[in-house]
């Protein structure tokens, strides 16, 4: 029985007290009796929580409550067991780290393409002008392997500051193209886009990354599993743990 509920979650906006925001959330999630990782920085907040649906889904309404972070999404999915085996909050100085600065999406975000609309510019093998599109894989080589978009570019990135030295190298691969960059569940490829355009590449983000893909499309044009950090480790398409049973 997947009973237990796993969501993830971040948003790029501007936070001036992450001190005293660890302190709030480390004391509500506790109280929910719910396990996890939140990060916290200057740029926003980046989460993976589970727990019993009420509580989880208790933490995010209190969470929303505080204007800055209304505009958060959460992709659900389930499991039989707990997942992570304690509760987190950490401080840090980017909720995912580039080394570029000057890369701000809580500024404004590079432009999305949502997943029903890739899937029909794949099926059509271009975008809606007819220009070829090329999907860029933003994670680390060993979620990679797990596996990814058929045919997208994998510059074999041990870690996302990497990326940009990656980018610069392969610049001319892209140019002339739709681009769309992507990750798990959407945070490295707001910054991987955005530095694209910046380097003058026609670049979109995925829109809630593989896991919002998997909620709306399925599997079609993706091969193999997606990687998560936690015990569960692979997601299949139907956002289920790798191995579970099906309807489980």
């Amino acid at each position: 029985m997947l009973s237990v509920l796993n969501i993830s979650a971040y948003l790029f906006t501007h936070l001036d007290d992450v001190a005293a925001q660890r302190a709030i959330l480390r004391e509500r999630a506790l109280e929910r009796s719910l396990k996890g990782t939140i990060l916290l920085a200057e740029e926003g907040i980046n989460l993976f929580l589970a727990g019993e649906a009420d509580a989880v889904r208790g933490f995010v309404a209190d969470l929303r409550a505080d204007e800055r972070f209304a505009a958060l999404t959460t992709k659900e999915s389930w499991s039989e067991a707990q997942p992570f085996r304690r509760m987190l909050v950490k401080v840090k100085r980017e909720i995912i780290r580039m080394d570029h600065p000057t890369i701000r999406p809580e500024a404004g975000r590079a432009p999305a393409v949502d997943p029903l609309t890739l899937k029909r510019w794949l099926d059509q093998g271009h975008d809606d002008t007819g220009r070829e599109v090329v999907l860029v894989d933003t994670r680390n080589a060993f979620e990679v392997d797990a596996g990814t978009f058929a045919g997208a570019h994998d510059w074999r990135l041990e870690r996302f500051t990497q990326f940009p030295d990656a980018a610069t190298a392969h610049r001319g691969t892209l140019t002339d193209k739709t681009v769309v960059s992507f990750c798990t569940g959407g945070i490295r490829c707001e910054k991987a886009a955005l530095y694209l355009r910046d380097a003058g590449i026609d670049a979109w983000q995925l829109d809630g990354g593989i896991l919002g893909y998997f909620e709306q499309v399925g599997g079609d044009h993706f091969a193999g599993e997606c990687f998560v950090f936690d015990e569960r480790e692979l997601l299949t398409p139907e956002l289920a743990p790798a191995g579970s049973a099906p309807g489980a």
